[in-house]
């Protein structure tokens, strides 16, 4: 029970990585609040853990807005009483045009301002609370590999990577003040987002070193770790969640090797 007594809240928690996170931190002790744009969707997961004995509130919030961001981080300080650790999962993804000269700038604009942007206002909300959370304010980011190398999706890379940056500066800012901030880097994981779509996942699988694409429940461990006091001395990091695929090159290896295919499955 490694959160027995913390105070969390979640973004983009309605589902995929945001609610394997939630059911993780909750099931560890922590009381966490569930937000998401869609505050149905956030409630029905908050309603899943309140069946299985955990306690999870829900709110609607777009951290688009900060407005609705400092609201969300005022409820759940008042609602738990403190807030301690503070999970930025929400973002914005527009597939690429085939030419560059195709990007819409309001494409890019709305990339950059939920998945960057928006963590700075959640961050920037949630501050003075885990500032005075006795030592145990931590935020952790969600990002990708997409902001390590190439990818694809300009928009979402440039927003990930510019999450690696804020996460820095902010461990920077955070720690005379007793708050940690490290981010998660995942590679391909399976979630909502690839339904219909699970040929390109098993494809996907291939190339993976570990032989298979992520699990939320693979991000979600490793956040349940870096909001832990078992990461205690551990700020502005990058952590790669991502099965091997930043170090390892299955598809030109086997193509040195001369196989016609990877022999890397999804398990």
């Amino acid at each position: 029970m490694r959160f027995d007594g913390y105070a969390v809240l979640i973004t983009g928690a309605g589902r995929g990585i945001g609610e394997a996170t939630a059911r993780r931190l909750a099931s560890e002790g922590a009381r966490v609040l569930l937000t998401d744009a869609d505050g149905e969707r956030a409630e029905k997961a908050a309603a899943a853990l309140r069946a299985d004995g955990l306690t999870a509130e829900s709110a609607t919030c777009d951290v688009g807005d900060r407005a609705a961001v400092e609201a969300a981080t005022a409820h759940a300080a008042d609602r738990f009483g403190r807030l301690d650790v503070l999970v930025n999962n929400a973002y914005s993804f527009h597939p690429d045009p085939d030419l560059l000269e195709d990007v819409r700038d309001e494409d890019w604009a709305r990339d950059l301002d939920i998945t960057l942007t928006g963590a700075l206002r959640c961050a920037r909300a949630a501050m003075p609370h885990l500032a005075a959370a006795d030592g145990r304010g931590a935020i952790v980011n969600i990002g990708s590999v997409n902001g390590e190398q190439d990818f694809g999706a300009h928009a979402y890379s440039a927003a990930k990577a510019g999450l690696a940056g804020l996460t820095r500066t902010l461990a920077g800012h955070g720690a005379p003040r007793g708050v940690r901030a490290n981010l998660i880097a995942p590679g391909t994981v399976a979630t909502p987002t690839w339904t219909g779509r699970e040929v390109s996942l098993q494809q996907a699988a291939a190339h993976y070193p570990l032989g298979r694409v992520g699990r939320p429940e693979d991000i979600a461990a490793a956040v349940a770790f870096l909001a832990s006091a078992d990461a205690a001395w551990i700020t502005g990091v990058t952590l790669p969640v991502d099965g091997g695929i930043l170090v390892g090159n299955v598809g030109l290896r086997e193509a040195l090797r001369g196989s016609a295919q990877p022999t890397c499955r999804i398990r």
